[in-house]
């Protein structure tokens, strides 16, 4: 079995979770206000330019295949034009990561020192997230929030990638192309599960319940699920 079937495998329940979160699942329905996407967008670009910055650095040869799609893929630029739109001109300012952005980023920095290799895990589980479910999500969002035409929704745009089907296939290619061994492979896939868990503990925290979303995280730390 490939890796990048074996991603999608391992996690599968993640995946699950993460979507029955109560913040996903009233996104899904529609229920979203300008302060909770706001919130949720300013925690997402913490972890971009921290995964984003730490990606360009890494010498490791298994991470530097993350390289290649840079620009095509990375987010905080268009991050930066919809913060722009909800804080305004000053909104660099006036920007706060919560708890759980942090611990997430801890995480990034963690694994970019030690295991450098493991920011694939990271990569895979948000950027094809992104070009999947959220493509759906802009959709819902847009109706939701009825930002003025061009505004507020470029984390969802990726103008580099006219075939996001097309570009998916190559990137598992690339990934099933990597000289990884058993151990590597079993630790990508445990990684990867902790990171749809930190995702959830960032919409654990935006539903006010940021208990549950640690108890997730600590967890997924103990046993390694």
């Amino acid at each position: 079995m490939t890796l990048s079937t074996r991603l999608k495998e391992g996690t599968k329940k993640s995946h699950n979770a993460a979507e029955n979160t109560k913040f996903v699942a009233g996104f899904l329905k529609g229920v979203l206000n300008p302060e909770e996407y706001r919130k949720l967008i300013t925690d997402f670009y913490f972890v971009y330019e921290t995964m984003e910055e730490r990606i360009q650095e890494t010498k490791d040869p298994l991470a530097s295949t993350l390289k290649q799609w840079g620009a095509k893929l990375f987010r905080t630029a268009f991050l930066n034009r919809d913060l722009r739109y909800y804080y305004g001109p000053m909104y660099r300012s006036m920007m706060t990561p919560s708890e759980a952005c942090n611990t997430y980023c801890y995480r990034l920095n963690e694994i970019a020192e030690k295991d450098p290799y493991l920011l694939i895990a990271h990569h895979y589980t948000r950027y094809i997230g992104d070009l999947s479910g959220g493509q759906i999500l802009k959709g819902i969002a847009k109706k939701a929030l009825n930002p003025p035409e061009g505004e507020g929704l470029h984390f969802y745009d990726f103008p580099m990638i006219d075939d996001a089907k097309a570009f998916k296939t190559d990137y598992r290619a690339v990934l099933d192309g990597l000289e990884v061994n058993e151990h590597q492979v079993n630790t990508l896939i445990t990684e990867a599960n902790y990171a749809f868990r930190l995702n959830m503990y960032i919409f654990d925290e935006l539903q006010g319940d940021a208990k549950k979303g640690l108890l997730k995280v600590l967890w997924g730390t103990i046993t390694g699920k």
